[in-house]
């Protein structure tokens, strides 16, 4: 994709469907004019009224104690610097997005149009009531400093100047680790740290308050060492000038233990690297391009132990590991600041976690078999689910402990589970999919490539990294439309009607003639069916010309699954195929099946629906909790829709006792998990939140996914496709490009499935 393509791809993902990524919604029932009444006047002077006597209710009555100001002036941002307010905007409202995502966290985005130190103190002073938090960002240095500083003084809320504290504290996290693994202490190692704006100063201020000592950091700016005999230092700076003798960071690298780079590209050598200690420690956190490359300072130090700020390499120094559930924790605990004994237990919970046993959620998505301890795993992945479970309850802890919660925790257990549960709201399993999926590429055919989303999708997936597109259709077409979208990559076109692929198609039309000859099949009709997209595509899956195949977007589903049935056929262990969708809801991913082949399955089809939808659900790293549903509960109907649900449960109990499954269910029942343990305790799924509903026949299921899909405006993976010996998926009829790049990677990981367990079987007959 050309500079100008992803230029209007950003600019358009800001501006539509609607300006900007974030909205108020509302709370509360406002149906009825009793419900409008309750929520303005005259039912809003109650607890105005309430709050005028004890103003700690303000806490009870509104959104302040979930509501988080992201401040800023537009003086530092990102990499762009000092380019206004307005412009800061939609840097702060995804500051919004990541504080919803990751921990369930309100933001409104203030931009404050002033320069002037005192003004913004008091601009940010005189809105404070409306917050139960003030996240200060892209502020320059050295205002930086003063404007955190006086908030945290005159201020009864938390303050984070995240810039400054939330590289210290994901980095001073590693530091804790890479020490431990370099068999070294924290007071012996000596630190060069490259950069001295306001992350640097913090993140040194944070590993002397670990034990590092200050006689043994040598800090850098743009005009060398920062020596005691500088006359152009800042109070800042001072602090962590040295007295040696050095001028340059050649000099200071010379047997030292650590590199800190929060400076720019390419400051750091070979030789510096040489030339550090044993076991050296390398943070270089300079974005996007960091102090030296990831694979130069690898192949340069063997005992090596790197982080960047990269997510593409081990060790990502990555900022959403910090300041959402920093904030969670001290919101929890209406903690009055954020202090230094809150971003310690910040500090530790994230070094702890890393020694910890990794989900397999996390081993799938960065497509490990078993991420452990060690050189290349220091600190947790951004994706893992436990961050929200351990970090927050930590940072309350010390906010406790050190005397500035006003609301403290009692229930520690039941606070886990209330943070678990604000997951839910999260549809992190889309970005899981497609980082697995750029572990191993693989060639998909798009078998509609000739019409302009299914296109999109495919310059996406090879941008991405996701895909290897193999491109089917009209040559002419795709060609034009190529050059519509600016997609100028290399990618290989094939029209099967041309005379060019005359080879191809006839070795293609006699491996099908051959299959299908007893089936009044001749060779010149093999011939002519070849010429159809979908064969030919479901053609070179079969004879490993392509790892996986997409279609559908432009013909019915019946049309595309009767090729992918006669070329592709059932996998070895399968009775028949199914689908099942992956509904993006507030409560979390739900997994529905079947969604669009059996019509009436019987009680055996289901159980081995079930059983399907289970191995994608653990593909997906989750474990399978799953309700049969029906429009009865446990025996009250006797019809036969209603008892064939019932034997299949009965099977699965019996056959499969360690599968969490039970039915038959109302869907309220299996999808209220209170109700269910009220009425019927006696269920395998009373008490726990289901996350797969398998339903009695398709009409139910596909109409319950489409309701869901366009009433709640909830994204829609699928169908994916059980049972079929190749990797093949078929979209709904005119997907839209998110759903094809989606369904793509959902491609991508079947292959990569598939090809792994080929490779099993292979092993055990070579043994």
């Amino acid at each position: 994709m050309s500079k100008q393509s992803k230029r209007r791809e950003a600019l358009v993902y800001h501006a539509k469907p609607t300006p900007g990524k974030i909205q108020v919604i509302p709370t509360k029932k406002y149906a009825s004019q009793r419900d409008l009444s309750l929520a303005y006047s005259p039912g809003v002077a109650e607890p105005c009224l309430e709050i005028a006597k004890d103003v700690d209710n303000v806490y009870k009555y509104t959104a302040k104690g979930n509501l988080v100001a992201v401040i800023s002036n537009g003086t530092a941002v990102l990499g762009l610097g000092n380019i206004g307010p307005e412009a800061s905007k939609p840097v702060m409202e995804g500051k919004g997005l990541l504080f919803k995502i990751f921990a369930d966290i309100d933001v409104f985005d203030i931009e404050v149009n002033t320069e002037n130190i005192e003004e913004f103190i008091q601009t940010v002073k005189m809105i404070s009531p409306t917050f139960g938090g003030i996240n200060l960002e892209d502020i320059k240095a050295p205002e930086a400093f003063e404007i955190e500083r006086r908030l945290k003084e005159e201020l009864d809320i938390p303050v984070m100047h995240d810039d400054q504290h939330g590289t210290a504290i994901i980095s001073a996290a590693a530091l804790l680790n890479a020490v431990e693994l370099s068999k070294k202490k924290i007071k012996d190692v000596r630190i060069v740290v490259s950069g001295a704006g306001a992350a640097a100063i913090s993140c040194t201020r944070l590993y002397m308050a670990l034990g590092a000592d200050r006689n043994n950091i040598v800090m850098l700016d743009s005009k060398g060492v920062i020596r005691q005999d500088r006359a152009d230092l800042s109070i800042e700076k001072a602090e962590f000038a040295t007295s040696r003798k050095i001028d340059t960071l050649e000099e200071a690298m010379n047997h030292a233990d650590v590199f800190i780079g929060l400076s720019k590209p390419d400051v750091l050598t070979p030789d510096m690297l040489l030339s550090m200690a044993k076991n050296p420690i390398v943070f270089a956190m300079a974005n996007p391009d960091p102090e030296i490359e990831y694979n130069l300072a690898i192949a340069t130090r063997k005992d090596i132990i790197m982080a960047t700020g990269r997510s593409d390499h081990p060790n990502q120094v990555n900022n959403v590991l910090g300041f959402p559930f920093i904030f969670r924790g001290a919101l929890d605990v209406r903690a009055t600041k954020i202090n230094e004994a809150m971003k310690m237990a910040a500090v530790k919970a994230l070094a702890k976690l890393a020694k910890e046993p990794v989900p397999e959620q996390v081993n799938i998505a960065y497509g490990e078999t078993r991420l452990t301890f060690g050189k290349e795993y220091i600190i947790p992945k951004p994706f893992d689910p436990r961050l929200i479970a351990e970090v927050p309850p930590a940072v309350a802890k010390a906010a406790m402990e050190s005397g500035v919660s006003k609301e403290p925790i009692e229930n520690w257990e039941k606070y886990k589970d209330d943070l678990l549960e604000r997951l839910g709201s999260d549809n992190k399993i889309v970005r899981l999919l497609l980082n697995r999926a750029k572990l191993s590429p693989k060639r998909v055919v798009f078998a509609e490539a000739d019409h302009l989303d299914v296109l999109k999708a495919a310059q996406i997936v090879y941008d991405d990294g996701i895909a290897i597109p193999i491109l089917l259709g009209r040559r002419e077409t795709i060609e034009k439309l190529k050059e519509e979208i600016e997609f100028d990559a290399d990618v290989e076109i094939i029209d099967p009607k041309s005379d060019e692929e005359e080879t191809r198609k006839n070795k293609y039309a006699e491996v099908y003639w051959k299959q299908r000859k007893r089936r009044g099949v001749t060779f010149y009709s093999a011939q002519n069916i070849m010429r159809e997209r979908n064969y030919f595509a479901a053609m070179m899956v079969n004879e490993g010309d392509a790892d996986a195949m997409i279609s559908g977007f432009s013909r019915s589903y019946p049309s595309v699954v009767k090729p992918v049935l006669e070329l592709i056929g059932l996998a070895q262990d399968s009775t028949r195929i199914a689908t099942t969708n992956v509904m993006m809801t507030k409560r979390g991913p739900m997994f529905l099946s079947d969604t669009a082949i059996n019509i009436n399955p019987t009680a055996a089809d289901l159980t081995k629906i079930a059983q399907m939808t289970a191995g994608v659900v653990k593909m997906f790293g989750m474990e399978p909790v799953m309700a049969m549903i029906s429009y009865s509960n446990f025996g009250s109907s006797k019809n036969q829709t209603a008892t064939k649900v019932r034997e299949a449960v009965n099977y699965l109990h019996r056959r499969h006792p360690n599968l969490l499954v039970d039915g038959e269910l109302q869907a309220d029942f299996a999808l209220n998990r209170e109700m269910l343990q009220d009425i019927f305790p006696f269920s395998k799924l009373a008490g726990k939140k289901v996350n797969t509903l398998i339903f009695p026949n398709l009409e139910s299921a596909n109409i319950t996914y489409k309701l869901l899909k366009e009433l709640n405006n909830a994204d829609s993976i699928g169908p994916i496709m059980m049972g079929l010996r190749k990797p093949v998926h078929i979209l709904q009829l005119d997907a839209s490009v998110d759903e094809i790049v989606n369904m793509t990677a959902i491609a991508v990981i079947d292959a990569q499935q598939k090809e792994k367990k080929e490779l099993e079987i292979k092993a055990v007959l070579e043994k």
